[in-house]
């Protein structure tokens, strides 16, 4: 009896209830046309930037579902530098950032490439720089082997553990991942949208790496959202929304993965999950405008540098609370030089004293 669906005689030739699925995504496509529509709106420096935000988001949360956390501000320099952007002054990242960025960054900007072995072996190796994940030695740029054993997804602690998936054996993947290649690259009719829950499906089932399968499955769903919309310009963040769902995008994985070849409540989520997303571009819409109408507002002031890049950053999203002692190290500069620049700003109007005093005080910027 076969435990998992890529065992069972007709794998993979995936079902689904067209007429359900067909409801939602329907629904989808019209909230994601509304959208970019709005973008389009919008002219192309605030396209551009609303596109950064939404890239850097993206790379961030897909490292997160891992339970990998990567640096905002690294994240988002590698991006803009790639991208041609001038955001000021750009903060140096590690190789390990570059490559992940490197690999979304193929995915949608070059989504109209096939995908092939190569390219993937590409985007595994650009994960991996150093040839390890963590302090574990991977075979990088190429498909697992069974030296180790099954590959399994587990969790639980040491005589504990439980065994979720056990994905094909690696004497399979070469002819399973062609099948999977011929497919995601075929001409048919299927809805690129719906092809992209179908391939994150598929490839993570396969599971043909040692490490990364699903960081790789969701720019392979993101490349066929971009090729979607025919356009390299990403307003919304799929991993963002999988990130804030990751239970139950686990828990549907394993279940799927342990059922029959129907898969309509995976693609029923998989569109809900997608359009949620969608929605949620709003708040990267409500960042860029507020930025855009801040530095139409100041643009004339004086600022130094110092000021002008933490400026920036909270505009951008800073993460926790600023204080003169972050702002320092941020800047780069002496605490009484962050603190007279804080002031300054304090006394323009431009940031606020946050609740709370003391060594703690910390600053926000001022509602316009």
């Amino acid at each position: 009896m076969a435990r998992y669906i890529h065992e069972l005689p007709d794998w993979p030739e995936f079902a689904w209830n067209h007429e359900k699925v067909a409801g939602l995504l329907a629904s989808v496509r019209h909230r994601q046309g509304r959208l970019l529509g709005r973008m389009e709106a919008l002219g192309f420096p605030l396209k551009a930037e609303a596109t950064l935000q939404t890239l850097t988001l993206d790379v961030l949360k897909s490292s997160e579902i891992e339970g990998e956390l990567l640096d905002r501000a690294q994240v988002r320099s590698s991006i803009a530098r790639r991208l041609g952007m001038d955001i000021g002054a750009l903060a140096s990242a590690d190789r390990h950032v570059d490559g992940v960025v490197e690999m979304m960054l193929d995915a949608t900007q070059n989504h109209a490439k096939p995908l092939n072995a190569t390219r993937l072996f590409g985007w595994h190796a650009a994960l991996f720089p150093t040839g390890y994940g963590g302090m574990h030695k991977l075979l990088v740029g190429q498909w697992r082997d069974d030296a180790k054993g099954p590959m399994q997804v587990v969790s639980g602690g040491f005589g504990k553990e439980r065994v979720h998936f056990e994905a094909p054996a690696a004497k399979r993947l070469k002819k399973e991942t062609a099948a999977f290649l011929k497919w995601f690259n075929a001409k048919d009719d299927l809805d690129p949208v719906l092809k992209a829950g179908v391939a994150h499906l598929w490839f993570i089932t396969l599971h043909p790496f040692e490490d990364g399968n699903g960081r790789i499955a969701r720019a392979i769903a993101d490349l066929t959202l971009a090729r979607s919309e025919e356009s390299p310009q990403r307003f919304y963040s799929l991993s963002a929304q999988i990130r804030l769902e990751r239970k139950t995008y686990y828990d549907l994985l394993e279940r799927t993965q342990k059922g029959g070849l129907d898969i309509t409540a995976w693609l029923d989520w998989f569109l809900e999950c997608l359009g949620r997303a969608i929605d949620c571009a709003e708040a990267t819409l409500g960042d860029v405008l507020r930025k855009s109408r801040f530095w139409h507002t100041h643009g004339t002031e004086p600022f130094n540098d110092r000021q002008r890049q933490l400026l920036n950053r909270l505009l951008d999203g800073f993460e926790g609370k600023l204080t003169s002692s972050k702002w320092a190290k941020l800047a780069k500069c002496s605490q009484d030089t962050a603190l007279r620049d804080i002031l300054e700003l304090v006394e323009r109007g431009i940031l606020i004293r946050d609740a709370g005093g003391g060594r703690s005080t910390s600053y926000s910027l001022a509602a316009e």
